[in-house]
C-alpha cells in the first residue's frame, strides 16, 4: 500500500512539475506556442519527422508577432521573429546577449573551448587573437594550396564523365569530398586526396560529425540544451569519436611541426604562432612559429585542437552544402547560369587566363550567387544566444530574463515574403548594388555583430573556387526535372533528402 501511495505521489509531482514548466511563458506574459509535453517544439524531431532547424522554421511560419515563447523539451526558450529585433540582439544590444549558452569547460576540457562556445572575456580575448588569421593577405597566401585541391576536383570529374554526353552526378557527395580536402590542406597543411583515398582520416572524422546514432543525438542535445549535463558526461569519461579523432590528429601534427621546425601556410601554422609567440603576426608574409618565450606555451595542444575542430566541422559542411546548392540552383535557372559562366570566364581572362585569388575576388555575379544560396539554404538554419542580463523588449512591457535561451530562425526569416519578395525564387540580382530590394536586417547567413562567423571570407573563397573550377570546365544541366529541394529529418545543418543531383558534361 505504501508503494502505491509513493507511486501516486511521484506521478503527481511529475504532473505538477510539467504543468508548471510548460506554463512559464504564460506566467511571464508572453504569447507562446510549441508547448506539447514533454518535447515542446521538438516533438516532430523526437519522432524523426523534422530536423531541429526545420522544426523551429515550422514554428516561425505558424506564429505571428516579434517574439514567441516556446519549449525546447523542458527548457523555455524565446523565438525572435522580428528581423530588426533579431539584428539588434546580435549587434546593438550585444552586451545583453553576448554568449551562446552551449557547453564549454575551459579548465577541465580545453578542447571544448572553441571560439563558437567560449563566453564573455574568454571569447573576446580568443576572437581578438584569431582575427589576424583571416585577412585577405593570409587567404591569398593559402590560395595556391586551395587551387591544387580544385584541380583534383576537375580531374575527378573528368574521370567520371564520358567523352561525349552527360552523366548524373550527386553534388553533395562530390563537394563534401572537395571540402574535406580543401579544409585539410588550408587548416592542417596535409596533402589529403579524398577522391583517390575515400578511407583517409579526415573523411573518417567528417562521417562521425553528422551521424544520427542515439549516442550522437544525446550528446548533441545535451551540449546545446543542457550544458551542465554534458559537463557531467565529460567528467565521467564518455568520449566522442569525432572529438577524440581531432585531438589525436592535432597532437601528432603539432608535435611533428615543432620537432622539425616545419613551416606551412595554413591555419595550424598561425595557431602555432599564437602558441609559441603569444600572438598571430599581422605581417601577412610572416609564417614562422619559433618559440620566442623560452619554452612558455600560451595555448595547449587541446585548446588548438578545439579551434581546429570548430573550423573543420563548420567549414566542411558549409562549403559542401553551399557549393552543391549553388550549382543545383544555377542548373534550374539558365539565365543565371549563363551570367555566372560569363562572370567566371571574363574574370579569368582579365587575370592572364589564370584562376587566381584576385580573379576570384573579381567574380561579383558569382559572389551574388553564393549570397543568394546562403539566403535560401543557410548552412546553419538557426542562430542561438542566451540572455546575459535582463532585457526589456522594445515597444512592449515584456522583459526577457537573464538565462533565457534565444533562437533566431534564419531559414524562416530568409524565406519570409515580408523580408524577401518571391522568396523561393533564386535571384542573385538581389545583392547587386543597383537592385537591392529586401529587408537587409533579415539577411544574416554568417551571423551578425561581434560574433559573426570569423571564417566567412575564407568559406566564400573556397566555395567560389569550386564553382569557378566546375563552371569553367563543365556544363551543368538540370536533372531530372525542375524541383525544390526537400530537407531530411536529421542533422543540425540543412541536409538534402536524396542528395543534390545534376547532369554534368565536358565542355567541347
Amino acid at each position: 500500500m505504501i508503494g502505491i501511495y509513493l507511486l501516486i505521489a511521484v506521478a503527481t509531482l511529475i504532473y505538477v512539475y510539467l504543468k508548471w514548466t510548460f506554463s512559464y511563458w504564460d506566467r511571464k506574459g508572453f504569447r507562446s506556442a510549441g508547448s506539447s509535453i514533454p518535447f515542446g517544439v521538438l516533438e516532430a524531431v523526437s519522432k524523426g519527422k523534422r530536423s531541429f532547424g526545420m522544426a523551429i522554421n515550422d514554428l516561425y511560419n505558424s506564429t505571428k508577432g516579434p517574439v514567441v515563447g516556446m519549449y525546447l523539451t523542458l527548457r523555455p526558450a524565446l523565438l525572435i521573429r522580428d528581423a530588426q529585433l533579431a539584428h539588434d540582439v546580435l549587434v546593438k544590444d550585444f552586451t545583453s546577449f553576448h554568449d551562446r549558452g552551449v557547453y564549454v569547460d575551459e579548465e577541465n576540457d580545453p578542447i571544448s573551448a572553441g571560439l563558437f562556445s567560449l563566453e564573455g572575456a574568454s571569447w573576446k580575448t580568443m576572437r581578438t587573437k584569431l582575427s589576424p588569421s583571416f585577412t585577405s593577405g593570409k587567404l591569398k597566401a593559402m590560395f595556391e594550396t586551395s587551387d591544387a585541391v580544385g584541380d583534383k576536383l576537375v580531374a575527378h570529374l573528368n574521370s567520371l564523365l564520358p567523352a561525349k554526353g552527360s552523366k548524373e552526378v550527386e553534388l553533395k557527395a562530390l563537394m563534401a569530398t572537395y571540402a574535406v580536402d580543401i579544409i585539410a590542406s588550408t587548416i592542417f597543411g596535409l596533402d589529403v586526396d579524398s577522391f583517390a583515398d575515400p578511407n583517409n582520416v579526415f573523411l573518417g572524422i567528417s562521417k562521425t560529425i553528422n551521424r544520427n546514432t542515439f549516442t550522437d543525438v544525446v550528446r548533441g542535445t545535451t551540449s546545446f540544451l543542457y550544458p551542465g549535463l554534458e559537463k557531467l558526461f565529460v567528467r565521467l569519461g564518455w568520449k566522442q569519436d569525432a572529438i577524440e579523432g581531432m585531438r589525436e590528429l592535432a597532437s601528432q601534427t603539432i608535435d611533428l611541426r615543432e620537432k622539425n621546425n616545419i613551416v606551412r601556410k595554413d591555419l595550424l601554422q598561425l595557431l602555432l604562432q599564437l602558441r609559441n609567440q603569444g600572438e598571430i603576426s599581422t605581417d601577412d608574409s610572416v609564417w614562422t612559429a619559433e618559440n620566442s618565450k623560452q619554452g612558455l606555451k600560451s595555448m595547449s595542444k587541446d585548446l588548438i585542437a578545439g579551434q581546429l575542430f570548430l573550423f573543420y566541422a563548420a567549414g566542411f559542411e558549409t562549403t559542401a552544402s553551399t557549393a552543391s546548392f549553388t550549382l543545383f540552383e544555377l542548373s534550374q535557372n539558365p539565365e543565371a547560369m549563363a551570367r555566372a559562366q560569363e562572370d567566371v570566364r571574363s574574370a579569368i581572362a582579365s587575370h592572364g587566363g589564370k584562376l587566381t585569388y584576385d580573379a576570384i575576388q573579381d567574380m561579383k555575379y558569382l559572389e551574388a550567387c553564393v549570397l543568394e544560396t546562403a539566403r535560401k539554404y543557410p548552412a546553419l538554419p538557426i542562430l542561438n544566444r542566451i540572455c546575459t542580463q535582463d532585457y526589456p523588449v522594445p515597444d512592449s512591457k515584456l522583459v526577457i530574463r537573464k538565462g533565457t535561451p534565444i533562437v533566431i530562425s534564419l531559414i524562416g526569416m530568409h524565406r519570409d515574403a515580408d523580408n524577401f519578395p518571391d522568396p523561393l525564387s533564386y535571384q542573385p540580382e538581389r545583392y547587386l548594388e543597383e537592385s537591392k530590394s529586401f529587408n537587409q536586417a533579415a539577411y544574416m547567413p554568417f551571423g551578425e555583430g561581434p560574433r559573426h562567423c570569423i571564417g566567412a571570407r575564407m568559406g566564400k573563397v573556397n566555395v567560389k573556387l569550386a564553382l569557378a573550377k566546375v563552371l569553367s570546365n563543365f556544363n551543368v544541366d538540370i536533372s531530372p526535372e525542375k524541383r525544390e529541394i526537400e530537407f531530411g529529418p536529421h542533422g543540425i545543418t540543412l541536409m538534402a533528402e536524396g542528395g543534390v543531383p545534376v547532369r554534368i558534361s565536358r565542355k567541347q
